[in-house]
């Protein structure tokens, strides 16, 4: 592998990293924490939306997080060259 496809596969790495921990942190912190008085009127399972964010939705969100990363990763991967 080359320098140059060395770095923009590092790049495409670090730049899918950091959307992942937007995302998370705008679920988990965000929404539960920061927005849950806008949040409090939609109600969701018996609860309202801020709570499920704060209970389930960050939870969930990682995971689907976790799962979206190692498809991208793989696909990456055979893009570079660089499967196992």
């Amino acid at each position: 592998m080359s320098d140059k496809s060395r770095g923009a596969y590092w790049s495409a790495n670090l730049r899918i990293i950091s959307i992942s921990l937007v995302i998370w942190a705008l679920v988990s912190f965000g929404f539960a924490i920061i927005l849950r008085p806008l949040l409090s009127g939609i109600p969701v399972g018996g609860t309202d939306l801020g709570f499920w964010f704060a209970q389930q939705g960050s939870i969930l969100t990682f995971i689907v997080l976790i799962f979206y990363y190692t498809s991208y990763m793989n696909k990456l991967d055979k893009e570079f060259d660089v499967e196992e």
